[in-house]
């Protein structure tokens, strides 16, 4: 079994990777993102170290004989001014800022091809851990009926929309009524910001309405960044209103599968794959 260079940032999903990894007995070393990876990857062999030091992760990682990488967990782009780059690091800045125009989902793919050009294998969380992609169906014992199918499409849609953008992964749609889409600040900001809404408008946990989507970009790298969701995602839609949860079968990754399905079944949300036409 290949060693694994977990290249971690911030979220519950390089925590799974990494327990994953060490429960099938892979072999695994983390590069852990300052600022950003969570104090629990301290118990595993690696690295600490600033996003712009892409020589000294590039070296730290053939020096414990990793083959492969994965990117995981949510960055949020860094101030220029505050990075510290290597002469790794800096060698590629001007090639990283040019990629940044073209949207998040560039850089990323801009980044994911520095390591490929070093001669590392990237593989996606999808691909490292399996059971994390939402399957088709429902998850847990709640379901969409017929009143949710509109606000299913037309999430969806608004969603795929500002993918296109490549200004955000996610959508909340409410009676026919777009009430949020994702930016820069995220899915949990833009669920806070649907929570504080006005009540005719949005949900209630006593009477749920309303839905988030959260699809892939268009011609999205699936190796990195695909959407994901855990239990503070349930907590917050929860909170917001809302009714339920739908993404693309295969496409959404879904952390501490069992806590958010509980999570979802005690607070009456579902989630599920939508079908394949929508």
């Amino acid at each position: 079994m290949r060693k694994l260079g977990l290249i971690a940032a911030g979220g519950d999903l390089p925590v799974s990777l990494a327990d994953h990894c060490r429960g099938i007995d892979r072999p695994v070393f983390v590069l852990r993102l300052i600022g950003f990876a969570s104090p629990h990857l301290q118990a595993f062999d690696g690295v600490d170290l600033g996003v712009a030091q892409l020589g000294a992760g590039i070296r730290a990682l053939r020096e414990a004989d990793c083959i492969s990488v994965c990117f995981a967990g949510r960055l949020d782009r860094p101030n220029l001014a505050d990075l510290k780059p290597d002469a790794r690091g800096l060698a590629a800045l001007p090639g990283a800022i040019r990629a940044a125009r073209g949207g998040d989902d560039a850089l990323l793919t801009f980044l994911l091809r520095q390591f490929e050009s070093e001669g590392f294998l990237v593989e996606g969380a999808h691909e490292v851990r399996g059971d994390l992609l939402l399957p088709a169906g429902a998850l847990g014992r709640h379901a969409p009926t017929s009143e949710h199918d509109h606000d299913i499409v037309l999430a969806l849609g608004a969603a795929r929309a500002i993918g296109r953008l490549d200004a955000g992964q996610a959508a909340v749609s409410c009676s026919g009524l777009i009430l949020a889409l994702e930016a820069q600040e995220g899915t949990d900001a833009m669920l806070k910001r649907v929570a504080a809404l006005p009540l005719a408008i949005r949900g209630s946990a006593p009477a749920r309405r309303g839905v988030l989507a959260k699809v892939c970009k268009p011609d999205q790298e699936l190796r990195i960044d695909m959407p994901t969701i855990g239990p503070r995602t349930v907590r917050l839609a929860a909170a917001a209103g809302l009714a339920g949860i739908v993404g693309k079968p295969g496409q959404l990754l879904i952390v501490r599968r069992g806590e958010v399905i509980a999570l979802a079944d005690s607070l009456g949300l579902f989630i599920i794959a939508a079908s394949a036409e929508l």
